[in-house]
C-alpha cells in the first residue's frame, strides 16, 4: 500500500520541487595594475530541474545573467550651444546609478519577460532604476536618463549581449562579459536568472571584487585612509618637481 501511494504522490511531489540553478564565474577576484587592459568573465553553470526529465512537453528554459558594478552619484550635465560656444544648460543629479552594467541573455529580453517583469529585475538598459535626485518633469527625466546610458555605452560601461548566454542540453550554461579597462573598482555582483513563460522561477548571485593592485593601490588606500598625509604629500611633491624642472630649465 505504501508502495503504491509513494508511486501516487511522485509526480505531484516532483511537481512541486523547484528548478536549482548553480552559478559561478572564473573570476572571484580581478586585479588592476598599471598594464591593465581589461579583462573577460566567463560566467557558467547548471541548471537542475526536475520537470525536465519528468515531462517532455516542458516550456524553453532560457537565462540571463546581468553584472553590476557598484552604484554612485553622478551629476549629468546637458550641453546647448549659445552665440557660437557650447555652455552647461541644465544638469540632473542621480543618487544610484550602476557604475558598470552588462546584460547577457540567451534570446533577446523582450522576448522572454514583459516590461514590467523587465523593470523589477532591471534587465536591460531601457529597465535600469536611476533614481533621480530632483523632481524634474518625467520627459526631462527621460532625457537624460537617455543621455547618461548613451555615455556609458561609449565608453563600453553599459552593454547589452542578446543571446550570449549558449544552454548546453537545457542544463549547462555560460556567458562572457567583457570587463573594459576604464572599469572603477569595488564590489560587483553577478545575478543569474532563470525564466519560463515570461516569469522568473529562479534567481542567483555571485560577487566579484575589483581592486587595484601594486603601486596604484598602495596610492588608492593612502589617499582613503589618510587623506591629509596623502595631499600635503601631493603638493609637496608638486611642488619638487616644479622646482626641479625650473633648475633644468635655468641650466
Amino acid at each position: 500500500m505504501r508502495r503504491w501511494l509513494a508511486l501516487l504522490l511522485a509526480p505531484l511531489l516532483m511537481a512541486q520541487v523547484k528548478p536549482v540553478l548553480v552559478p559561478d564565474v572564473s573570476q572571484r577576484e580581478i586585479d588592476i595594475a598599471y598594464s591593465f587592459t581589461g579583462a573577460e568573465l566567463l560566467l557558467f553553470g547548471a541548471i537542475i530541474d526536475p520537470a525536465v526529465r519528468e515531462r517532455a512537453d516542458t516550456p524553453r528554459t532560457d537565462v540571463v545573467v546581468v553584472v553590476k558594478g557598484p552604484t554612485q552619484s553622478i551629476v549629468i550635465r546637458e550641453k546647448e550651444k549659445v552665440a557660437g560656444i557650447w555652455v552647461n544648460a541644465g544638469r540632473l543629479r542621480y543618487r544610484s546609478a550602476p557604475s558598470f552594467y552588462a546584460v547577457a541573455s540567451s534570446r533577446p529580453l523582450d522576448s522572454l519577460v514583459d516590461a514590467r517583469t523587465r523593470a523589477i529585475y532591471e534587465l536591460g538598459l531601457d529597465s535600469l532604476q536611476l533614481s533621480p535626485a530632483s523632481a524634474a518633469p518625467s520627459d526631462v527625466q527621460d532625457r537624460f536618463t537617455r543621455g547618461l546610458v548613451e555615455q556609458r555605452v561609449r565608453t563600453g560601461l553599459f552593454y547589452e549581449a542578446p543571446r550570449a548566454v549558449e544552454i548546453t542540453d537545457g542544463v549547462l550554461y555560460r556567458a562572457r562579459i567583457a570587463i573594459p579597462a576604464r572599469v572603477p573598482v569595488g564590489r560587483f555582483t553577478a545575478e543569474t536568472f532563470l525564466i519560463r513563460d515570461g516569469r522568473v522561477i529562479a534567481a542567483e548571485v555571485r560577487d566579484i571584487d575589483i581592486r587595484k593592485s601594486g603601486f596604484e593601490r598602495f596610492v588608492a588606500q593612502a589617499a582613503d585612509r589618510h587623506e591629509i598625509l596623502y595631499g600635503g604629500a601631493a603638493v609637496l611633491l608638486s611642488v619638487l618637481l616644479g622646482w626641479g624642472a625650473g633648475r633644468i630649465a635655468r641650466r
